[in-house]
């Protein structure tokens, strides 16, 4: 597939779920990484008024699993996330955060993933560890 018809491809898989629920987009795919977009509103703020950390990490597995999805077959496997690490290293109020999910390890089993989440300025506001697991599909 182009990029084009994958970025297409997450957009439609994404449809009624959490990730459509937060806005989330997904915008670049390269060889080894994934970049998807999330708007910061006072639906992902935490009573204070910026970004909660819980949207931050819903943000980083999302990205994070659709790079597995795209980069595995998932004719044959199903992706999981096993594991998820968050360090939040600056609040934002509004704007755009931006996630990057760059493979460090994919294996055929368990992919491990850094995620980086930056705002519009390119400021770093938080960086996720994401593991991954591929399962087989039991066949019909």
């Amino acid at each position: 597939m182009t990029k084009e018809e994958l970025l297409e491809l997450s957009k439609k898989v994404c449809e009624n779920t959490l990730m459509e629920t937060l806005e989330i987009e997904f915008t670049e795919i390269g060889d080894d990484y994934l970049v998807a977009k999330m708007p910061v509103n006072s639906r992902v703020h935490q009573p204070d008024g910026v970004l909660h950390g819980g949207a931050s990490v819903a943000l980083a597995e999302s990205v994070g699993s659709m790079a597995s999805y795209v980069f595995l077959d998932t004719d044959k496997y199903f992706v999981r996330g096993i594991e998820i690490s968050a360090n939040h290293l600056k609040s934002i109020k509004e704007g755009w955060v931006f996630a990057k999910a760059t493979f460090v390890h994919k294996g055929r089993t368990t992919q491990l993933f850094e995620i980086r989440i930056t705002d519009e300025a390119a400021n770093l506001i938080s960086i996720v560890k994401l593991t991954t697991i591929a399962l087989p599909k039991q066949e019909k």
